[in-house]
């Protein structure tokens, strides 16, 4: 086993549902040609954006042909194999982009999954999903941890019954579980949620769009315990985003109250989902694979190791879509009736020409969109190393660390039996999501580290933030390997790049985030960057934004098929009133009822 892996390949992982992903050639550029007209569609991407798009056309019985970059599917989700470590008939060992989380306030992706065949599986490769049941947050120097058991705080009241005084006794009592928050810093957070919770949707886009989180929960004026754990705990190490920067509504609707508060409470959920579920098998064993073989048996048609270089536009219409090789040679041009654009923002822009961008202005607007880095690290244990039942967020860690041991959820896989050279017996993923502040071993930030710095320097901030908790011990001895994604490129050097960053949320970011359908009548976008009502950049954002743009091809098409079915985040009926009486507010120029300054 190696210590480094660059200059790897992408997976291409034989899947036993069906066939081999990397077996799929070039198809026959003739073969659209024999497509009834308006049935044909391209999609630009083979993400989960793509191929969720792929199967609710497929269902609804277009052809459908994907164009992806690399030469295997899934985006930034899929996992991929370490080369040259399988021996004596296992499986490589898997590495991946950074860990999977399948929130259970996801509903859209989890119907798609529902919809994947897996054998043995009565709801598809949805069955495949597992729960963890506590989250820790670790602390540097000794600092005692935070362990929440991932249950329901209590048992809610019935619906009607919950009011703002029950909501934050809920928040307090969270909070008490072992933190450092000083009363009255609690009391004020607690307040800070119910303006939230409380307030109308014209004050959420405007005045809260507007406001970033850190200033939202005067995060300035407080102590360092309250902008650790409720300001960069709740951004930075969740979603890549700064909470000095992020968006007042994105973060208070997404993970303040549809993931922790709503989820705590069970509502809104994905069935009786719990609020932290994974995979049992590396994400493309357990999803990808079976998904692409699903979708083949739909008459799915894939076009992979394939470049958009320009989407070409005249006469009011995408006339076809310019693609090379990745290396630039075997240019052509590729048409169909219809084109899903389900690449990432910062590639798909690349593509809009002059006259595309002056067709429909908020294709222009999506250059002010932001990406960041959000990147993970696979470490190979020799020993079990489970930590916790969960994720871990390692809260002080300059470089916003979380981690997840995997091997404790693969209860479908013995993992030094079925993968690598059998030394390894678990794989500690973890993802560095501050990437501009200097860490404690080198004193440099990740960007101006090389890959092996990058590693070591991750190492060092998992065992500072576990190994004094009592709980774990990481060893040097004990770590056998790492994985580390090659879209990553240029580590140490003057201009380090990644070709998968993502998308993060400053204030206004949602005034540049189009819509799934577009000003010309056959070009449709979907991605996690499209606006969705789950707002954040996520693969349940992906999988909303591909049903919003099937829906709108089907009613350009004016197709009687049935519509794509969109969930949206939970509601609750009991707030209601009270943001109607804030909209009221809001309109007469005054602050929301519960907001004190």
């Amino acid at each position: 086993m190696t210590t480094g892996h660059q200059g790897t390949t992408r997976r291409r992982f034989l899947t036993g549902a069906g066939g081999a992903v990397g077996a799929l050639a070039l198809w026959p550029r003739a073969a659209a040609a024999a497509t009834p007209a308006g049935q044909h569609v391209a999609v630009l991407g083979g993400g989960v954006s793509g191929l969720s798009a792929a199967q609710e056309l497929a269902e609804r019985g277009y052809t459908v042909t994907v164009y992806e970059y690399y030469d295997v599917l899934g985006g930034k989700a899929r996992s991929m194999d370490v080369p040259h470590t399988g021996t004596g008939g296992r499986r490589p060992l898997p590495g991946e982009h950074g860990f999977r989380f399948f929130p259970g306030f996801y509903r859209n992706l989890p119907d798609t999954m529902r919809r994947i065949p897996f054998p043995g599986n009565a709801n598809g490769v949805h069955d495949n999903l597992r729960s963890g049941t506590e989250a820790l947050f670790a602390r540097e120097a000794g600092r005692p941890d935070l362990h929440f058991p991932l249950r329901r705080v209590t048992t809610p009241p019935a619906p009607g019954d919950i009011t703002p005084s029950w909501i934050r006794d809920q928040i307090l009592s969270v909070l008490d579980l072992g933190s450092r928050l000083p009363a009255h810093e609690a009391a004020y957070f607690a307040d800070r949620v119910l303006v939230h919770l409380t307030s109308c949707d014209a004050r959420r886009e405007d005045q809260w769009e507007k406001t970033s989180w850190w200033e939202f929960i005067r995060a300035e004026r407080m102590s360092e315990e309250y902008r650790t754990l409720l300001g960069i705990g709740q951004t930075r190490n969740l979603v890549a985003t700064r909470a000095q920067i992020a968006s007042t509504r994105t973060v208070g609707r997404v993970i303040i109250e549809a993931l922790l508060l709503w989820g705590l409470l069970g509502r809104g959920m994905d069935g009786d989902a719990d609020i932290d579920r994974v995979l049992n098998a590396p994400t493309s064993e357990a999803w990808i694979d079976p998904w692409s073989a699903h979708l083949r048996s739909l008459g799915v048609r894939f076009v992979l190791g394939t470049q958009v270089r320009e989407v070409l536009y005249a006469g009011g219409r995408v006339t076809g879509v310019r693609v090379s090789a990745r290396d630039g040679s075997d240019e052509r041009t590729v048409t169909a009736d219809h084109y899903v654009s389900a690449m990432p923002v910062e590639h798909a822009r690349r593509t809009w020409g002059t006259a595309l961008r002056a067709a429909d202005p908020q294709l222009a607007r999506c250059d002010a969109l932001q990406t960041d880095w959000m990147t993970g690290v696979q470490f190979y244990l020799g020993t079990p190393t489970p930590v916790v039942h969960g994720h871990i967020n390692c809260l002080d860690s300059p470089w916003s660390v979380t981690a997840i041991g995997q091997a404790q959820f693969w209860d479908v896989r013995n993992f030094s039996s079925d993968y690598g050279d059998g030394r390894a017996h678990d794989c500690l993923s973890a993802i560095v999501s501050e990437w501009d502040r200097p860490g404690i071993l080198y004193g440099k930030t990740a960007r101006e580290c090389t890959r092996e710095e990058i590693v070591e320097e991750c190492w060092a901030q998992l065992k500072d933030a576990l190994n004094d908790s009592g709980k774990t011990t990481l060893t040097d001895t004990d770590r056998l390997g790492w994985f580390m994604d090659p879209a990553v490129t240029g580590l140490g050097g003057p201009d380090p790049q990644n070709r998968e960053p993502l998308l993060i949320h400053p204030t206004g970011t949602l005034y540049n985030r189009p819509s799934a359908r577009t000003a010309v009548p056959n070009l449709f976008l979907a991605g996690d960057y499209v606006r969705t009502d789950v707002d954040l950049a996520t693969m349940e954002g992906a999988n909303e934004s591909a049903r919003r743009a099937v829906n709108a091809l089907l009613d350009q098409d004016g197709s009687n098929a049935e519509r794509c079915r969109i969930w949206e985040l939970y509601r609750p009926q009991e707030l209601e009133p009270l943001k109607r009486i804030d909209e009221v507010r809001y309109r007469l120029g005054l602050p929301n009822t519960f907001d004190l300054g």
